[in-house]
This record gives C-alpha cells, structure tokens and sequence, in this order.
C-alpha cells in the first residue's frame, strides 16, 4: 500500500494530499465539509509534478504565459502576490481556461481576492492560520509553507491540503526522504532553489510535486514576452524530472 497514490486504500485515515488524520480535522463540520470531503483540484500533482511559480514584476499577457508553459508541459502556473495587479492576472488566465492559482499569500484579504478572481489553489510561504480558514471557508485547498517538521505538523494541523517545504534548497533532496519518516503519508513539495538540473533529485527523495522558478519563468523573458523562450525551458525542466523515478 502507498500513502503516496490516492486511488490505493487509506487504513490510516489520511485525509487528500495528506491533510492530516480524518479523525483530527478541525474543519469538521464546518458548513463546506472538512478538506477531505471535498474535490481536491491538487490531486492532479500526482501525475503533473511541477507546478510554474511566476515572480516577476511584470507580465503583459498572463494567459498567453500560461499558454507557453502549457505546451512545454507544465499546466499549473502560481502567480504571485509580489506582482503587481496579481489578482486581476490570474483572472484573466483562469477565465483563459488554465489552471491557475494564487501564491505568497499572507492574509485572509488577499486569499479572498485570489478566490474571487478564480484562483484554484492558494499557496502561502509559511504557516498562516487565517490564509488557511480563508481557503477552507471558500472550498480552496491551500498549500502552507514550512521548513522543519514542527511547522509541518502546523500546516497540517491547520488542515493543509499539501505542504510546500521553502526554501528547499536548505536542506535539499534527502530532507524529503527524512520527512517522509515521520509524516509518511504528507505531499510535500520543493519550492525554493529547484532547477533542471536537480528537480528529479527532489522527487526520487520523496517530493510530491516541485516549483520551478526563475529557471524556467526568469523575470526577463516574461516582461519580454519570450513566450518560445519560455516554452522551450519549460520543456526541459519537465524532461528533466522526467528522468527521475518518483518515490510513491
């Protein structure tokens, strides 16, 4: 049995993407249901692996970025609350059709705002306790951040429907293989330090899912519109995690 597949049985009670034991939620019986009663669009992960992170100043055609991505074979684009006018972008690529979701979020505004404009998943850089009753209150799943296995435990005390673990490149690959000790049955991704050239790395040593970052997104071609650019380094980051055999 592998905690990892989510079409295996759960003896253990694992809520979607590891959200923690059924019996503790703590949005049980909230009027949107606990997370691991609902539809988790972040289940797809588990065959997609990377997830486009967007940090960049500006962006003159979200969608048509999401399009370049999308045909170098990374669907999942985060834009970010860094950006100006993040909101209204992801608007406009989610009503393109693409799947899209808001990151860096820190306060329950701001996840209320990626919501309205269509976001389907919310990221945040740390534990954020409002962040994650925002999204529960709204039926978004949210991905927390966390770096040590304390603050794992929080974001999935706080009903985490992933655990983004950034910056990754502190303790690199073998940190996801230790984490899975404790916290078998937890999605977690890399964020933070992830490249072509190590993204494998992360997921043979245990990562759900990994972000690329401005080793496919540099804020530059963006700006720039380099949409060919951009496709052909998403192509490679993908082929390169390709190589990789994923630990499930």
């Amino acid at each position: 049995m592998n905690p990892l597949d989510p079409d295996e049985p759960n003896p253990a009670g694992l809520g979607p993407l590891g959200a923690g034991p059924l019996a503790a939620d703590p949005h049980r019986g909230s009027p949107f249901g606990s997370p691991a009663a609902r539809p988790n669009p972040l289940a797809a992960l588990h065959d997609d692996q990377v997830i486009a992170v967007v940090r960049a100043h500006r962006i003159p055609d979200a969608a048509a970025l999401c399009a370049a991505l999308a045909e170098g074979g990374i669907s999942w684009t985060e834009f970010t609350c860094t950006t100006e006018d993040a909101p209204e972008l992801l608007r406009r690529a989610a009503q393109a059709g693409h799947r899209v979701g808001l990151g860096t979020v820190l306060t329950a505004e701001q996840a209320e705002q990626g919501v309205a404009a269509g976001a389907s998943f919310l990221v945040t850089p740390g534990c954020r306790p409002e962040v994650a009753a925002a999204a529960h209150a709204a039926g978004v799943p949210v991905v927390l951040g966390a770096l040590t296995p304390t603050e794992v435990a929080q974001a999935l005390d706080l009903g985490a429907a992933a655990v983004k673990i950034f910056p990754a490149r502190v303790f690199g690959p073998a940190y996801f293989n230790d984490l899975r000790g404790p916290f078998p049955g937890v999605r977690l991704v890399a964020s933070g330090g992830v490249t072509a050239g190590n993204a494998a790395d992360f997921l043979e040593q245990g990562a759900f899912a990994v972000c690329a970052g401005s080793d496919v997104v540099r804020p530059e071609l963006v700006a720039a519109g380099d949409w060919a650019e951009i496709t052909r380094r998403a192509r490679a980051f993908v082929q390169a995690c390709e190589f990789g055999v994923r630990a499930r």
